[in-house]
């Protein structure tokens, strides 16, 4: 990023932050790291990483305060209820926790201008309102979920009159930020009829940093290490939750006759348990699961497989979501199995990246994996025009430009800023 005349003081406030792995920990370095390369100062408050596992990693644990600075940006760590990601009243302490210890880093974070919230969890919200009113200083809210939308579709959140306050503390960010982003042409139809006014519902896609992820020759040692080498990989790599409904990949592999095909699932998360036990109970010979990779080994290790599954859940919510996964994959020129509908299909489809199978389609699913399995040469071509795609529309580096300019144009006057 070019430098810029003046520089901003940012507040990014977010639940989770690297070396957690997942979209918004991802998301947010990337974003944070091209804004303060552009010359503002940009200031993260996180909590400890925990997530998925509930485990606080080494290095993290025993404290309640931390300050550090990762690359260009400066990182303030609060104390949260470590739990792992399943459990709903569990994951609600959770985000309270963090509600209460981030209030104590007020003074920690200096001066404000401007903030950029992700959500969810919505619950971030509260300390969103408390610190924009003390600091003075105007948020942008990033809705990559609409919450609680999707957990009442989800059937974890029940309790009506839990759903009317989850509502209500939405309706209230909504209306006092000063812009709300959003990933998707979707999302953005949905809220925008229900935000006022409408123009303040702006479309700011996900993306990935296409310097970092890109092709490269796979690494034989780490193949050999982790047991792949010698196989097509059809990878998933991300969290096991309710959302993505990964069952659908061990209903594919029990059909799947081919014995160079390996269905490899990397990560953690609420459903993983349950999912190595029943690929144990079932002999999937064909299923191997992982643990979360770190960032940084992230585009060797997907570099190494054949071809991306990326799953969701067969419900409407979905339609309008466009996992981040994607774009890792399509950097680093890996065809995708997309086990999904609506706007994550038609990506896929209008970029020729790939093949579609009806999500929660096991038959369908294990169709696609032999079509693309057979034909190496197409599966390369996707991969190619995946690339290209992902560098045209989906660039982090164009899409912080963007997000810088709505920062300016939210951010208060510096005299108007408060400790």
């Amino acid at each position: 990023m070019a430098a810029r005349r003046e520089g901003l003081r940012i507040l990014f406030l977010s639940h989770y932050f690297p070396p957690e792995i997942g979209a918004p920990q991802i998301r947010m370095y990337e974003l944070a790291q091209q804004l303060a390369r552009g010359g503002d100062s940009v200031t993260v408050l996180t909590a400890f990483p925990n997530y998925p596992t509930g485990v606080v990693q080494e290095g993290y644990r025993g404290r309640f305060s931390m300050v550090e600075h990762v690359g260009e940006v400066t990182v303030v760590r609060r104390w949260v209820y470590a739990t792992p990601n399943e459990g709903f009243f569990k994951r609600i302490v959770n985000h309270l926790s963090f509600v209460a210890t981030s209030l104590t880093a007020l003074r920690k974070v200096g001066r404000v201008d401007v903030m950029f919230v992700q959500s969810p969890p919505l619950l971030i919200g509260l300390s969103t309102l408390m610190f924009s009113w003390l600091k003075r200083a105007p948020y942008v809210f990033n809705v990559s979920d609409i919450w609680p939308q999707s957990a009442v579709e989800l059937g974890v959140l029940r309790n009506p009159l839990a759903i009317r306050l989850a509502e209500a503390l939405e309706r209230r960010l909504y209306r006092k930020a000063a812009r709300v982003t959003v990933p998707t042409r979707g999302m953005h139809a949905r809220l925008s009829g229900r935000v006022s006014p409408p123009g303040k519902v702006v479309l700011l896609t996900n993306g990935v940093d296409v310097d970092v992820y890109g092709p490269q020759a796979p690494d034989m040692d780490l193949a050999r290490r982790l047991g792949l080498e010698g196989r097509k990989v059809f990878l998933y790599a991300g969290t096991h939750g309710l959302s993505q409904g990964l069952g659908v990949i061990l209903d594919a592999a029990r059909i799947t006759n081919d014995p160079d095909i390996l269905y490899v699932l990397a990560g953690e998360g609420a459903d993983k348990a349950a999912l190595v036990a029943r690929a144990e109970r079932e002999g999937l010979a064909n299923v191997r699961f992982l643990p979360n990779q770190r960032k940084e080994s992230m585009p060797s290790f997907l570099n190494l497989a054949y071809a991306a599954i990326i799953t969701l859940k067969p419900l409407d919510v979905f339609k309008a979501a466009l996992p981040s996964k994607m774009f890792e994959s399509m950097a680093v020129a890996q065809p995708i199995i997309g086990s999904l509908w609506g706007e994550a299909a038609e990506l896929i489809e209008q970029a020729d990246c790939g093949l579609v199978a009806a999500p929660g389609d096991a038959v369908a699913l294990q169709q696609a994996v032999a079509a693309l399995a057979a034909d190496p040469g197409r599966a390369r071509e996707m991969g190619r025009n995946g690339r290209a795609h992902v560098v045209e529309h989906f660039n982090r580096a164009k899409i912080a430009l963007r997000l810088r300019d709505l920062l300016a144009e939210a951010a208060r006057p510096r005299d108007e800023a408060r400790v």
